[in-house]
């Protein structure tokens, strides 16, 4: 019996994680306007990935929800107060990081399911599944660099102060 309904049903669970924390993200950082719009802007690329694997799923047999809550489960206001209360002090540089990295590990992870999905695709001569694929990894590795590149940016005036 085939496990891709298994690996579906994971990429559907990591990709919506994924959208809700760079949500989280930009609303925790959203005095650093940089963060803020990109971080917003790439967990688009997951909110898509989650209703594409919900069709893809219904083809194996799977009811995945293609629009689930993406709101982080506390107030929004609380966080705009306390990002905009956290962005006058130093701390918030070390937060950052923190979530930067969580970000780039939850991509990294996202990536090899995506690899896993890809290889049995091709294995399984599963052609709308590749496709998937070749539409959905390149970002999710965008999404890793991104991380990557801001970590490298961010770390060195975070650390040295």
């Amino acid at each position: 019996m085939s496990k891709l309904p298994l690996i579906l049903r994971e990429l559907h669970r990591s990709e919506i994680g994924m959208a809700r924390d760079l949500l989280a993200l930009a609303d925790r950082h959203r005095v650093d306007h940089e963060i803020f719009h990109v971080a917003r802007d790439v967990a688009t690329w997951s909110q898509t990935h989650v209703r594409r694997l919900a069709e893809a799923g219904a083809a194996h047999g799977l009811r995945l929800n293609p629009q689930p809550r993406w709101e982080p489960l506390r107030a929004p206001v609380l966080a705009r107060r306390a990002s905009s209360l956290l962005g006058r002090r130093r701390e918030p540089g070390l937060l950052l990081l923190a979530d930067l990295r969580r970000i780039h590990q939850e991509a990294a992870g996202l990536s090899l399911d995506w690899e896993l999905l890809g290889q049995a695709a091709q294995a399984m001569k599963q052609r709308p599944l590749l496709e998937l694929v070749q539409a959905c990894h390149p970002q999710v590795l965008r999404q890793m660099r991104w991380a990557n590149a801001q970590l490298k940016v961010i770390s060195p005036q975070v650390i040295a102060q």
